[in-house]
C-alpha cells in the first residue's frame, strides 16, 4: 500500500465558504436531500451538492495519471466504484483506447444522466456487495465515495474491492482530516459523509480489511 495523490489539484481548484455553507441554509435539511443522490444533489443548486455536474474535461488528467501509474493497457478491465455520471471512465477510454470499463453507482439519476458514450457500461448497485466475479478487474478505483458509507458497509466495501481486483492495482480517494481545523471544515462542508477519519485511521481500516491497494485523501484546509 502507498499514498498516491491524484486529486488534490482538482480539489483545491474550487473555492469553499465553509461558514456560509452552515449559515445560509438549514444544513440538516440540505443533507437529507443530498443523501438521496438524486437530481438535486447532482444538478440542483450548489448548496444541495455539485450545483450542476457536467462534463468539462476535468477528469482527463486524472485518468491519464492513473493509467500511467498503474500501467494500464488496451484490453485491461477497469472498475469505478461510485462512478457517478461516468466521466472518469469515459476519460479512461480516451487515455487508453481499447480499455474495457465498468462502473457502479447507487444513484439511478447519475446513471440515467451519465455520459452517453459509456452509459451502457454502468449499473446501479451498492459498494458493499459488488456484482462482479472474483479477480475480474485489472484496476479498481473508487474516488470520493467510500467515506459516504457507515462503518459496517465500509468494511464490506473494502473487502469487496479487494475481492474483484486481480492485484494491488487499486486506488481509493477519501475525505479525511489531519487537524482540528480540517475536521471542522469537513463537518461544515460535507453533506453525505459518514466516515470521519484521519489518514492513520483509514490505514488501520485498510489493514484490518485486507485492502492491498493505494489510497489518497482530500483535505478541507
Amino acid at each position: 500500500m502507498a499514498y498516491v495523490d491524484f486529486m488534490t489539484r482538482a480539489h483545491t481548484s474550487t473555492q469553499r465558504d465553509y461558514i456560509g455553507r452552515v449559515l445560509a441554509h438549514d444544513k440538516a435539511e440540505v443533507a437529507e436531500i443530498a443523501i438521496k443522490f438524486g437530481a438535486e444533489y447532482w444538478d440542483g443548486e450548489r448548496h444541495l451538492g455539485y450545483g450542476g455536474y457536467r462534463y468539462d474535461g476535468r477528469w482527463r488528467p486524472i485518468a491519464e495519471a492513473m493509467a500511467q501509474h498503474y500501467r494500464l493497457k488496451p484490453g485491461d478491465r477497469v472498475l469505478d466504484v461510485g462512478c457517478g455520471k461516468g466521466f472518469l471512465l469515459y476519460e479512461f477510454t480516451q487515455a487508453v483506447p481499447g480499455i474495457e470499463i465498468a462502473g457502479l453507482d447507487i444513484s439511478d439519476y447519475a446513471i440515467a444522466n451519465a455520459k452517453e458514450e459509456i452509459r451502457g457500461a454502468l449499473r446501479r448497485g451498492h459498494a458493499r456487495e459488488l456484482p462482479y466475479a472474483d479477480w475480474e478487474f485489472d484496476f479498481v478505483g473508487s474516488i470520493n465515495t467510500l467515506h459516504n458509507l457507515h462503518n459496517n458497509d465500509l468494511w464490506s466495501a473494502l473487502k469487496e474491492i479487494e475481492r474483484v481486483g486481480k492485484s494491488s492495482a487499486k486506488h481509493i480517494t477519501i475525505e479525511a482530516y489531519r487537524n482540528e481545523r480540517e475536521k471542522v471544515n469537513l463537518l461544515y462542508w460535507q453533506l453525505t459523509c459518514r466516515a470521519f477519519l484521519t489518514p492513520q485511521e483509514w490505514e488501520w481500516l485498510f489493514a484490518q480489511t485486507g485492502y492491498s491497494g493505494d489510497y489518497g485523501c482530500i483535505f478541507f484546509e
